[in-house]
């Protein structure tokens, strides 16, 4: 079996398990557990499907992280809680799913699968500098499309996309990018920066949405290759370039923030799999009601 690694957006799929999963799933004490069902059940599909030999759970250590924010105030700024201390952004999360992810740290252990986080960094962040560093394939699973910057045919990087559910899985390559977007995959954070994401608070240029982005990236390779075309008056038409020239301070900075990290360092952890803890795995689902959710990772992760 050749050795491919999974890279797992985290929080991306535990809230996708907390809303797909009916929140009458409880344990004896009525704790909801729907969210730590379902997101086993993904793993349980993931890894028969595409057949990892290793996996990884990054994780939102920071899903906001102030160096971003200090760039574009906006960044994410619409999931915040409000009524909160300065400094201390809390993200909304329903109080049922925010009951449950210590829960999900719980399982993942026992499957053993590591968390990987790092300070000051989203997930996101995470995914890129394990996908750049991999010495294998990888699959990133996500329902993020942020991550399609990260996709590279010649090395194996492809994104998992979750988007439309875990029944309707799509395999996203750069053809997948170019076809939907216009741009290759190694444009997409150029692409995002240009266009604005209002998911994520990122206002882009005013006036240029995807056409024009797509158009004006393939006519010069890159966001700088455009702002040097709008300063010798060759990008696109004259009001293209005044709504970029006057975009120049958003430009200035959207980039490092739209650009996931590609250097982090981790300390050593163990990623290949068929290190779970069966007893602790068993005693754990009859102590939460995890049941069969439990049953079918367990059976995906012993191949």
């Amino acid at each position: 079996m050749t050795d491919r690694i999974m890279l797992l957006d985290t929080a991306s799929l535990y809230f996708r398990a907390f809303y797909g999963v009916p929140d009458k799933v409880t344990a004896a004490d009525g704790t909801s557990v729907n969210a730590v069902r379902g997101l086993l059940d993904m793993i349980a599909k993931l890894v028969s499907t595409y057949e990892p030999t290793r996996l990884v759970a990054c994780w939102d250590d920071d899903w906001r992280p102030a160096w971003r924010v200090d760039l574009i105030p906006s960044y994410k700024a619409h999931r915040v809680v409000e009524a909160v201390p300065v400094g201390a952004d809390v993200e909304e999360v329903p109080d049922p799913l925010e009951a449950q992810i210590p829960l999900i740290r719980k399982a993942l252990a026992v499957l053993g699968i590591p968390v990987v986080g790092a300070a000051e960094h989203e997930a996101d962040d995470v995914i890129g500098a394990l996908a750049t560093h991999a010495d294998v394939p990888v699959d990133i699973v996500t329902g993020d499309r942020d991550l399609f910057q990260l996709i590279d045919d010649e090395r194996g990087v492809r994104i998992v996309y979750t988007a439309r559910g875990m029944s309707n899985l799509e395999i996203v390559d750069d053809a997948a990018v170019l076809g939907r977007y216009g741009v290759h995959a190694a444009q997409y954070a150029d692409f995002a920066v240009l266009r604005g994401d209002p998911s994520d608070g990122l206002p882009g240029v005013s006036g240029i949405g995807e056409k024009s982005a797509a158009s004006l990236l393939t006519a010069h390779g890159s966001l700088d290759g455009i702002r040097a075309a709008v300063a010798d008056g060759s990008a696109g038409t004259p009001s293209q370039r005044a709504k970029i020239a006057a975009a120049a301070d958003y430009l200035d900075v959207a980039p490092a923030v739209v650009r996931v990290a590609r250097d982090l360092t981790f300390a050593p952890f163990d990623d290949h799999l068929g290190a779970a803890d069966e007893p602790a795995a068993h005693a754990l689902a009859e102590r939460w009601n995890l049941g069969s959710s439990m049953t079918r990772a367990l059976t995906a992760l012993d191949r």
